[in-house]
């Protein structure tokens, strides 16, 4: 699973967090003893952080893909679409971190269409989307979603390719950390 304190990023120009606080509801931070699924006690939801100024390193080193990239639009704002974009440092997999509260929000357009392109995209470079509610985690193919279960930390994706009729199609297999 994605860590935001081994993530180091800038903000876009012209990118701020503003009101959202969406990143302080669907990640553990162990700092402030915040569990994923579950508002951090220190978000003032639509006002930002009540310890911004000493908040941990783990939140201070976050930022989204929509704070980092400037070429998504408005409607990725995590507070917008209900989920927070990051690539994984090591495997480059895309990460979208859903609001437990909007479950389905990834299914809704524009932005399931747009996961499966990217889904797509990334295939040659052997990278996924992974979607994750909590710690569920589904891996978004362009062809299929595939459910995982459970992705906790140390876990790995496995894919494998394999000819079909219809042509290549993807297995996917998760390997537990030991």
């Amino acid at each position: 699973m994605f860590d935001p304190a081994r993530h180091h990023s800038q903000p876009a120009p012209g990118r701020a967090c503003g009101a959202c606080t969406l990143c302080c509801k669907v990640y553990d931070v162990p700092a402030v003893e915040s569990v994923a699924g579950e508002w951090c006690r220190h978000a003032m939801t639509g006002r930002g952080c009540a310890i911004h100024a000493a908040r941990p390193g783990h939140c201070r080193a976050f930022h989204c893909l929509w704070m980092t990239e400037g070429w998504l639009g408005p409607e990725w704002k995590p507070d917008k679409a209900k989920m927070v974009l990051s690539l994984d440092p090591e495997t480059r997999f895309l990460h979208v971190q859903v609001d437990p509260g909007q479950a389905t929000a990834w299914r809704r357009e524009p932005y399931y269409g747009q996961l499966k392109r990217w889904a797509l995209a990334s295939l040659p470079q052997r990278r996924h989307v992974l979607v994750f509610v909590n710690r569920n985690a589904t891996v978004v193919l362009p062809d299929r979603d595939v459910p995982l279960g459970i992705f906790g930390p140390g876990d790995r994706l496995v894919a494998r390719e394999r000819m079909t009729p219809a042509g290549i199609t993807i297995d996917l297999e998760k390997v537990m950390a030991c």
